[in-house]
């Protein structure tokens, strides 16, 4: 079952129980989801699955970062809306998860002490192996704590 016909059942059952808010969020996911495919003009592979729900997340979060405080209403639906996206995400890596990764990395590249100058070299060969399974900001800032 792909996740076009996922989000829709899901969609279908929330609009009978008149769940509003979920329906609404469940809308967006199924409206990217079939943009992506309708871009492509093929079936999505489940990556790419995975990336467009992921997208989804990271719009959500930007929106709910940049919003004031006083908004609480638009904050709400936010929330609201995260909540039933994350149901559609893989689990991400934990921080002990990601902290293995980037030292079987630092190993597979040769690298004892890592600089500052290392960096890049260093996330060009990691966030291939993290895509989709990890945040990427969260690799960033630990892999920014281990050189300094």
């Amino acid at each position: 079952m792909s996740k076009i016909e996922e989000v829709r059942s899901a969609m279908v059952a929330a609009m009978k129980a008149g769940d509003k808010p979920t329906k609404e969020s469940l809308s967006m996911l199924l409206a990217a989801l079939k943009n992506k495919a309708i871009d492509k003009r093929a079936d999505l592979t489940e990556e790419e699955e995975i990336q467009v729900v992921m997208k989804e997340i990271k719009q959500t979060k930007e929106t709910l970062d940049m919003t004031p405080a006083e908004r609480t209403d638009i904050i709400e639906e936010c929330r609201k809306r995260l909540a039933v996206l994350e149901n559609y995400a893989p689990k991400l890596m934990g921080e002990a998860e990601i902290k293995e990764i980037i030292n079987a990395t630092l190993s597979e590249l040769g690298i004892d002490a890592p600089t500052p100058k290392d960096k890049g070299k260093i996330m060009k060969v990691l966030m291939p192996k993290v895509k989709g399974k990890a945040d990427g900001k969260l690799v960033n800032e630990m892999m920014t704590q281990l050189l300094n």
